[in-house]
């Protein structure tokens, strides 16, 4: 590797950290290289390296990151690379911690909102990392909620002080605010707002898919939201606003997870974690870990989401509505039949099942959660018994789902016909699956979402054996004709 030109000055605290951390210099240059092989690096450091780090010699690009990391690792706080007596750069995990206070939690998410919004491409190429989600969950777990998010001079109950019987502050005509100004106070009207973006960008997302509306969101919110949450409120408007701040933070990771910015999708979740814990909202922190859980499942790491899953659990308890809890449940099966661990899979499913039979409609359902009915269940359940090779299963449930689900929730009855195919195809009713794959097909045609596209390419490579099949045939022509 190129390095800079030397400094004359022993680098101590390195060497301190490394007497701290056990490390050899062999073995601190693995662990850096090993890191680098999780974010798609191909480095090549060793001991002479480690040599030349400690006689003052600075390393280029993102290494000083790494090394920040494995000794994060290691110690069990977090360093960055002027600990370690490096040059700063842009960390290889920024957007990955869980931040220390709500002011920190503000100043890491908006400085994704504004890369992400801008023409920094770099930031949606940056590779998931599973390691990374460690930290943020067991911080999660063991953290308590902020004792305040309040913020201005007069914070402590969100209202406007009066002197004299007159406000301190002047009034302002409505048809003068049309830009937010700095300091500006966040009312009840903002929150309201925020909540019906959400639920736009939500239903585009659900019937057009992520990269349809994703960029629209993201400025947004830097433009709105983050003036808000540098603003003007008192505790109780303050919890509501990191509340809303979470819910959209996390679609933001939703929709770019969607289009495949897996390592993007993976630091908004990070911070949508650590906006609802500022808010106090345990239940949406347990949703957001599901949420990552299935980011893992789709990227194939079923023992990570399993872990992601019972953290979720464990953070909500047993007194959590009927709904949530069998969400939970559903996230950690779909982990264990990933695995292929029948008898995991089989109840966790069956904990779902039981969870969601006692939910009535008086239920203080979360808004979050209310998505979670007997079509979402039986969408679950397919896709554990898909993954299981329990194909006659996967296809009842699969039928089932598609019958349950409104037409407004296109990408997902997209996902479950895929389902029903590959269960189809797995009866040996050739034709029948590759009918649904096409229709299937169709409708991934029409929408901006990667995961719509890699569902379709998932039964393609399913129907490889079977290549030289005149229904096979006949659905690639139906294929090809889509463009």
């Amino acid at each position: 590797m190129t390095e800079r030109p030397p400094h004359h000055t022993p680098n101590r605290q390195l060497a301190a950290l490394i007497a701290e951390a056990g490390f050899s210099n062999a073995g601190l240059a693995r662990r850096v290289d090993q890191l680098g092989i999780e974010h798609g690096l191909d480095l090549r450091y060793d001991k002479t390296s480690v040599t030349r780090w400690l006689r003052g010699q600075q390393p280029r690009g993102t290494t000083p990151a790494l090394i920040a990391e494995v000794f994060t690792r290691r110690l069990g706080r977090r360093l960055s690379a002027q600990d370690l007596g490096l040059d700063a750069c842009a960390p290889v995990y920024a957007g990955l911690e869980f931040a220390a206070s709500p002011a920190e939690a503000v100043d890491i998410v908006s400085g994704l909102w504004r890369k992400d919004s801008g023409s920094h491409a770099e930031l949606r190429k940056i590779a998931f990392t599973p390691a990374g989600l460690v930290v943020p969950s067991r911080d999660w777990l063991i953290g308590r909620a902020d004792e305040r998010v309040a913020r201005g001079e007069q914070a402590g109950d969100g209202r406007v002080p009066v002197q004299g019987g007159r406000s301190s502050v002047p009034r302002q005509r409505r048809t003068d605010r049309v830009d937010r100004t700095p300091g500006a106070r966040v009312t009840s009207g903002d929150i309201a707002a925020l909540r019906s973006v959400g639920e736009l960008f939500r239903a585009l997302d659900h019937a057009y898919g992520g990269g349809h509306a994703r960029q629209a969101l993201v400025r947004y919110l830097e433009h709105e939201l983050e003036p808000m949450l540098r603003g003007t409120y008192g505790e109780a408007t303050g919890r509501r606003l990191f509340a809303a701040a979470a819910d959209l933070t996390r679609l933001a990771g939703w929709t770019s997870y969607d289009i495949a910015a897996h390592g993007l999708a993976q630091r908004y979740f990070v911070q949508a974690l650590r906006l609802a814990q500022a808010a106090g909202d345990r239940a949406y922190g347990a949703y957001v870990l599901v949420t990552m859980s299935r980011q893992a499942v789709y990227l194939g790491h079923g023992r990570e989401a399993v872990q992601l899953a019972r953290v979720a659990q464990q953070g909500v308890g047993s007194g959590a509505p009927p709904a949530v809890q069998a969400l939970l449940h559903c996230a950690e099966a779909r982990g264990h039949g990933l695995m292929g661990e029948v008898r995991a899979c089989t109840a966790a499913l069956v904990r779902a099942e039981r969870a969601l039979e006692i939910a009535r409609p008086g239920d203080e359902t979360p808004y979050w959660a209310r998505f979670f009915d007997e079509a979402q269940l039986a969408d679950e359940l397919a896709h554990c018994h898909r993954d299981l090779q329990q194909y006659r299963a996967a296809s009842q449930h699969a039928e089932r789902s598609l019958q349950l689900r409104p037409a407004a929730f296109a990408r997902s009855r997209l996902f479950c016909r895929v389902v029903l195919a590959s269960a189809r195809l797995g009866l040996g009713e050739l034709e029948q699956a590759c009918t649904l794959g096409a229709e299937a097909a169709l409708q991934a045609s029409e929408m901006r979402s990667v995961r719509a596209l890699e569902y379709v390419r998932d039964f393609e490579r399913r129907l490889e054996p079977y290549r030289d099949a005149a229904a096979v045939r006949g659905y690639r022509d139906r294929v090809a004709a889509l463009g």
